[in-house]
């Protein structure tokens, strides 16, 4: 079953292709059928600038479970680095709490419903 549940974001930030490196300007998650992976369904994130055409895109499919580790350790190492590194850090402090404050909150949800 396809969910259609897709989020896209702007992006700053460079990626790595097959011709180096290029950078990036829009970000795209979903779940959905995976191309590559051999899950049912993944959580699917694609990195691109579209304006330098289809091969300036970095393309991942994680199983649910990767993807959430992945997230947490991402949270967890911004939130380890000093604020005055991080361009501001006020606004993307106070992200990165709410972003883990409905994550936390997400899964004590399913968590009560299993």
């Amino acid at each position: 079953m396809c969910t259609y549940i897709t989020e896209k974001i702007d992006v700053a930030g460079s990626g790595k292709g097959a011709e180096g490196w290029f950078p990036l300007t829009e970000g795209t998650v979903y779940f959905d059928h995976p191309v590559h992976a051999t899950a049912e369904h993944t959580l699917n994130i694609d990195l691109r600038n579209p304006g330098r055409g289809p091969g300036a895109r970095v393309a991942v499919e994680l199983t649910a479970d990767a993807a959430r580790a992945l997230a947490e350790a991402i949270l967890r190492t911004l939130d380890a680095v000093p604020a005055d590194l991080i361009a501001g850090s006020e606004s993307e402090a106070a992200q990165s709490q709410a972003v883990r404050g409905q994550a936390v909150q997400g899964r004590a949800v399913q968590s009560q419903a299993a």
